[in-house]
């Protein structure tokens, strides 16, 4: 009976034991498949990277989840899945080939679906980041730092909820930081370092509970700094080389390390900072905080590094000052201080203590005397605490003695002022400007009375322009309400613009350029010459200056240049595709392109020296409220001066290619300009590149000898009908000429508008005409027979 009952059970038993072998095989199989699927997604990124050194020992055979991690290169699985990829490329490494596509290579990225943490830097990947990154939604740390990536953060990462580290340093993103960026629950580090972000932060970074570092130096952010004192997790901020300002930001006082420098900041200190007692790092440095500096952070428990040059902190010092026995560097150069070099820093060799600039009583390093801080501090409303005490007789004496006299004196300067007041009028002489700066000699009193300055000058009142003058910095913070976010209008190689409304209600336009280099006002004296007479119909003119200055040495540190708010967009706005709904006319556009050869004319002829080059764009050209098209941008050598920053335009127009025969054609090169612009207002599109330039001339060329029809399938739909065809072919026949690549065979600003108004003519006959045969009172009139020629 055993025998019987033991032979269904061995069976069983086979049987149980080839479903298990069974299941082994199958997860092995399906192992091996994961395992293909992932080598091939690798070896793919291998392919799309264009095979790097430092991935040349991937191939087929590899194990990458047993493969030895280097320095540059490491893979990391869980259960056989991928779930880090670290691929670390040589610094400086050039952008990835023309035919990259960084959207195929997110699509391979993402067959990862496990990646926790990827690391792709200095890859010289490019191109915008795109949304499908979102994919990888175990994302914890993402880490994409020098690159030639562009454009905004994909909305979509905001979906990876468990994203913890996300640093994007040294690429090219830019726009505003929108608000989900705040919102992500376990973010505990943001490093957006080297960018070209702008705009003010989001309110929402103050909910990242979680947040230990935000690091936004380098970008173009401004206004005001959040409240960050709910942020008890912040360790690091750094926010150097940026716009913020005006007020010191709240913060939390578990701050290791705390970067503010070249910023705006102008207000004082906080109280709080001398209770930061883990603060190791403090930047305050190249901005103008005003105030007492508190002696006391120079003894913070944790302190290492303190850098507050370049402000106007005021304060004694004192011999028996207490420093923490760590500190290695304190730069307390450029403010206000007075009293004795702490013993604890001078005395050290061990530390690096820089003092100079300050009115210290000390022989040692370059110091100001005492008064020059007392009357700098008084100047910045630092006002000095004294002891309220009763005037003396002998005080009161000399104040009546002196009121007296003071009073006799007033009498006398109203008896010559009155009698002044009325010679003039006898006279009956023009008021003159009184500029406190004293003229360049590099303009001598001949060339600033030439005829061709005055023949222009004279047109002012037509303009409706003030007198130019100068502006002092507390007219034009008022008028910008102390340079607040809500008047920034941008910002670009030419300095940042703000849009300011002065006391009398008058609208302008401030162009705010910090110099690299230091100079004396007089230095600068000639170019400000040049800008007070450049003023002209078809110009956004110059209403006045301002000059900023170190309290040092009073060389320059910012100038401020006044322009009428010209209110009604740009030439593009309203001519592209996109703007039907105030697009201009034919009749218009030819009226608009008469007034930019006019400034252009200006510029070359009406003054001298001449303005040259001046790398016009369509963008460059504003329409006031009588749709009269005026230059914004010119070639002025003061703004060349201020160039300190990278250029950040985005402008992709075509560079003039007669540029290096500047020289020997130096009024053509604007011309080339000209006609670039010209071609966007016939076509209404813009040209991306110097290439399709080329290619839209030639088929104008090309088509001008065809029939009507043909002509003006090319032109822009919106005025297709509303042209005349004789117009619209000399309009074309302009446009092809100044696009000649040879700068001698351009025609000259004055044949170009020569040609211009022959072409206005023929539209205003055809436009008569047409009412004519309409039925529309008026007669026939002919156009013009004779036209000029280009020469």
């Amino acid at each position: 009976m055993l025998a019987l009952y033991m032979v269904p059970m061995a069976k069983g038993f086979r049987h149980q034991a080839c479903l298990v072998l069974a299941i082994i095989l199958l997860l092995i199989n399906q192992s091996e498949q994961l395992q293909s699927s992932q080598t091939h997604t690798l070896l793919r990124l291998q392919l799309l990277l264009n095979y790097p050194d430092i991935l040349s020992s991937w191939n087929s055979t590899i194990n990458f989840c047993n493969a030895e991690p280097t320095s540059q290169v490491t893979v990391v699985c869980y259960e056989e899945s991928i779930t880090q990829l670290h691929i670390i490329g040589n610094k400086g490494s050039p952008s990835l080939p023309r035919n990259f596509s960084v959207d195929s290579f997110v699509t391979t990225l993402v067959k990862l679906p496990n990646l926790k943490v990827l690391t792709l830097v200095s890859l010289g990947l490019w191109g915008p980041l795109p949304g499908k990154i979102a994919r990888l939604s175990s994302l914890e740390i993402l880490n994409m730092t020098s690159n030639l990536l562009y454009g905004a953060i994909p909305h979509e990462l905001s979906s990876v909820t468990s994203l913890q580290t996300l640093i994007l340093d040294d690429n090219m993103f830019s726009g505003r930081l929108p608000e989900w960026l705040g919102l992500f629950p376990v973010l505990a580090v943001l490093s957006l370092r080297k960018n070209l972000f702008n705009g003010s932060l989001p309110d929402s970074f103050s909910s990242l509970e979680n947040l230990r570092v935000l690091a936004l130096s380098h970008n173009h952010f401004f206004g005001e700094v959040p409240d960050f004192s709910s942020l008890t997790n912040l360790q690091e901020l750094d926010l150097e080389d940026n716009a913020f300002g005006s007020q010191f930001p709240q913060l939390g006082n578990k701050l290791v390390r705390l970067v503010l420098g070249k910023n705006r900041f102008r207000s004082g200190l906080a109280s709080e900072l001398s209770s930061y007692y883990q603060l190791q790092w403090l930047d305050l440095s190249f901005n103008r905080f005003v105030g007492p500096f508190p002696p006391s952070l120079l003894s913070l428990p944790s302190i290492t590094y303190l850098n507050i040059a370049d402000n106007k902190l005021t304060g004694m010092l004192s011999e028996n000052t207490s420093c923490n026995a760590e500190l290695e560097f304190a730069d307390l150069s450029s403010n206000l201080l007075t009293g004795h070099l702490p013993r604890c820093l001078s005395d050290s060799k061990d530390r690096v203590f820089l003092y100079a600039r300050n009115c210290l009583a000390t022989a040692k390093e370059n110091q100001h005397p005492l008064s020059f801080c007392r009357n700098e501090a008084l100047a910045v409303g630092i006002l000095p605490h004294h002891k309220k005490t009763k005037p003396s007789k002998v005080t009161l004496a000399l104040g009546i003695t002196g009121g007296i006299i003071g009073g006799i004196v007033l009498l006398g300067l109203i008896f010559i002022f009155v009698r002044r007041l009325n010679a003039n009028k006898t006279i009956n002489k023009p008021t003159t400007r009184l500029i406190a700066e004293k003229a360049s000699t590099a303009y001598t009193s001949k060339l600033l009375s030439n005829a061709r300055y005055i023949s222009q000058t004279m047109k002012l009142g037509a303009l409706g322009l003030p007198a130019f003058r100068t502006f002092s910095l507390e007219e034009l913070e008022n008028a910008t309400n102390n340079f607040d976010t809500t008047a920034f209008m941008g910002e670009g190689s030419q300095g940042q613009m703000y849009r300011g409304q002065l006391k009398d209600g008058t609208f302008v336009a401030i162009r705010c350029l910090k110099m690299k280099k230091r100079h004396s006002t007089q230095s600068f004296m000639h170019h400000v010459e040049l800008i007070s007479k450049l003023r002209y119909r078809h110009l956004v003119s110059a209403l006045g200056h301002c000059f900023e200055c170190y309290l040092d040495d009073s060389t320059v540190s910012r100038i401020f240049l006044i322009f009428e708010y010209v209110p009604n967009g740009t030439l593009r706005s309203w001519i592209s595709e996109g703007h039907a709904r105030r697009s201009l006319t034919w009749a218009q556009r030819i009226s608009a392109a008469i007034g930019i050869a006019k400034g252009i004319q200006f510029l070359h002829t009406g003054i001298v020296p001449g303005v040259y080059s001046n790398k016009l764009k369509i963008t460059d050209i504003l329409m006031d409220q009588n749709l009269v098209a005026k230059i914004s941008s010119y070639n002025l050598p003061l703004l060349a001066e201020s160039a300190g920053k990278v250029g950040h335009g985005t402008s992709v127009l075509p560079k003039d290619p007669s540029n290096s025969a500047r020289v020997s054609y130096e009024d053509k090169a604007d011309v080339y300009d000209f006609g670039v612009i010209l071609l966007e207002m016939i076509l209404g599109k813009p040209s991306k590149s110097r290439n399709e330039v080329q290619i839209l001339k030639n088929e104008l060329q090309a088509i001008m000898a065809t029939d009507d029809g043909t002509r003006r399938s090319i032109a822009d739909p919106a005025v297709q009908t509303s042209c005349s065809d004789q117009s619209l072919k000399t309009m074309m026949e302009i446009c092809v000429r100044c696009l000649q690549k040879d700068p001698a065979e351009r025609p000259s600003v004055e044949d170009v508008l020569w040609n211009l108004q022959f072409a206005a003519q023929v539209q205003d006959a055809w436009r008569v005409d047409s009412q004519s045969s309409d039925g529309s009172p008026g007669s026939p009139s002919q156009p013009p027979h004779l036209r000029v020629s280009f020469r």
